[in-house]
Parts: C-alpha cells; sequence; structure tokens
C-alpha cells in the first residue's frame, strides 16, 4: 500500500510550483557507497517496475529534513556489472517514488593531472562510448526527442558544487566542471584510448552516468554527479604503481566525504527547491498522437508523460522535415 501511495502522488506531481515542495531527492551510490549511514526514519521498498526489477531494494528516509531514497546502482553485494545495472528500472522506480532531483554518487578515473585521487568532480558534460545499454524508455509505439545539450542538470550542479565546496573534509579537492567519457567496461581502457580520450578534452572516465543521465531527463529528473577520482586513468605513468589497496583505500574516502556533503545538500534543499529545465523536458518532445499508441506502451510512460499528451497534434501520416 505504501509503494501505491508513492506512485499515486510521483503521478500527480506537475513540473512546478508547490508541487515540486514534496518531491523527493535521490541519491544513486556506485562503487563504494551501498548506503547513506545518517538516513534516519528509514523504509526499505522491494518494487517491481514495468522494465523489471531494480539493482536493490530503495531506502527511503530523512536526511537533515528532507525526504531521500537511496538506491546502490550495483546492488548492495556489487554484483552487477555496469552493462548488467537495470538503469530504465532504476529510473522508473525513483520517479515513481517521487523523486524530482537526482545526484549520483560515482567512482572515477581521472583524465587530467590536476584532477588528483580523492578529488571530486561536478562533470557538466559527457562523451558516450556505450554500446550496450538502453538508450530510452521509449519506442515500441512512441517517439518522443528530448534535448541532450547540457546533460547533467545546470542548477543542480550548481548546488550540489556550492554544497560540496561548503563541506568537504580536509584532503579533498572540489572541482567545477569538466567532461566525463562514459565506457562500457568492465575492462578499464586501453593506453590508445586512454590518450584518445584525453584528446578529446575528456576530464574523467567512467562507465555509468550517461546511461543515467539520459534516462533520467527522459523521466524529468534533474540529474547530477559527484564524481570521487580513485587513481589516474592508464595514460599516467603512475598508473602501473596503483594496488588494489590504494584504489579501495580511496573509495572508502571518498565515500565518507559524501556524508557531510549530502547533509549540506539537503540543508540547502530544505530551504529552497530548484527548479529545472529537466523537470519539463517532454513537454514538446512526444512526436506520436496518443490514439496511435499502443496501450502496453502508453501504460508504461504514463508515469511522466501524462501532462503531454494534449500537446501532440494529431497524426498527418506525413514525415517531419
Amino acid at each position: 500500500m505504501a509503494v501505491q501511495a508513492d506512485l499515486n502522488h510521483a503521478m500527480s506531481q506537475t513540473a512546478s510550483g508547490p508541487e515540486l515542495d514534496s518531491a523527493r531527492v535521490g541519491v544513486i551510490g556506485g562503487s563504494g557507497l551501498y548506503s547513506i549511514n545518517n538516513l534516519e526514519s528509514v523504509r526499505e521498498v522491494q518494487t517491481d517496475t514495468p522494465f523489471g526489477k531494480p539493482s536493490d531494494a530503495l531506502r527511503v528516509g530523512t536526511l537533515n529534513g528532507i525526504e531521500v531514497v537511496f538506491l546502490a546502482r550495483h546492488g548492495r553485494q556489487h554484483h552487477l556489472l555496469p552493462s548488467e545495472v537495470p538503469y530504465l528500472a532504476n529510473i522508473w522506480a525513483m520517479r515513481s517514488l517521487g523523486v524530482r532531483w537526482l545526484i549520483s554518487v560515482s567512482a572515477v578515473g581521472s583524465l587530467r593531472e590536476h584532477l588528483r585521487p580523492r578529488d571530486m568532480v561536478v562533470p557538466h558534460q559527457f562523451i558516450d562510448r556505450t554500446r550496450q545499454r538502453p538508450q530510452s524508455f521509449f519506442g515500441d509505439g512512441c517517439v518522443a526527442h528530448i534535448s541532450l545539450a547540457d546533460p547533467f542538470c545546470p542548477t543542480l550542479c550548481d548546488w550540489l558544487a556550492t554544497s560540496a565546496a561548503a563541506a568537504i573534509p580536509t584532503g579533498h579537492h572540489l572541482h567545477r566542471g569538466g567532461t566525463y567519457l562514459c565506457m562500457e567496461g568492465p575492462a578499464f581502457s586501453t593506453r590508445a584510448e586512454s590518450e584518445l580520450y584525453r584528446s578529446w578534452g575528456c576530464d574523467v572516465i567512467g562507465m555509468t552516468n550517461h546511461t543515467e543521465a539520459r534516462l533520467a531527463r527522459e523521466a524529468e529528473i534533474a540529474y547530477a554527479s559527484l564524481s570521487m577520482v580513485t587513481d589516474f586513468d592508464c595514460w599516467h605513468d603512475d598508473h602501473d604503481a596503483v594496488t588494489v589497496e590504494m584504489v579501495v583505500g580511496n573509495l572508502k574516502a571518498n565515500a565518507t566525504a559524501t556524508g557531510p556533503i549530502l547533509e549540506q545538500l539537503m540543508g540547502n534543499f530544505s530551504k529552497e527547491r530548484p527548479e529545472s529545465p529537466a523537470h519539463r523536458a517532454l513537454e514538446h518532445a512526444l512526436m506520436t498522437a496518443p490514439e496511435a499508441v499502443p496501450s502496453a506502451t502508453r501504460e508504461r510512460l504514463d508515469l511522466f508523460t501524462s501532462p503531454y499528451w494534449g500537446n501532440v497534434q494529431p497524426s498527418t501520416g506525413r514525415d517531419l522535415p
């Protein structure tokens, strides 16, 4: 019953105004972050979605007065490869629980000398090199085209970076902006690939965030990443000296450092809820007239498309130019 109440609440929300006051903030924890220790009044939500089961149970609780939904991306036992993460189910489940802002906490490798292990980056751009991931909630009789020019929500990135700057512990440094190269994995880059990505202007490399950001935008969720550097990618002379113990130590230190940052962010949310263009991403994105959409497809999509079916012009039978 609690899950259905959450779903009814989520579907009744519009994209702005007082409705956002009751929306939740989501946190997806990557390698090293499998829970939020200071989350209070926690309940676990086991849910199914039209796209299968999420990576793990979602944990709903309160952090600094704000309702937060937490999910371990790879499962709490870290049993899912980056290519095996059920991205569609994870994002759909977040939206069904009323999440309209989503923070990814992720481990990354550095492609730049000044981005050192244990530094934190709030990137603004992506290059996608994945090959085995779902790219969209749409298809199966319904077409939509979202804008992904700014794949991370600029508003939420600013809020996250400001909060991180105010709360980051000693020994860590924050960097605003940069480009995240999203690779398929699970193997890391070759040296030639690493140098290629550097020549493209990329700053950090990971295996998950672009897929989440793309789907979050379709679900009208503002998305930002706290990318935590664990080591240099293989382009760097020090790479061969990196040990598993060093990487694990950096993972643990970075995960510990996220606690005060998330508390600071939620404290800022308690004063004001930032509206985002992402909250209206589908307003003019739908291309298929509702009468042409198969009922099963429409049922899967109604969680975030229901306010906009009236915006679609009836089908003319002509291709757009």
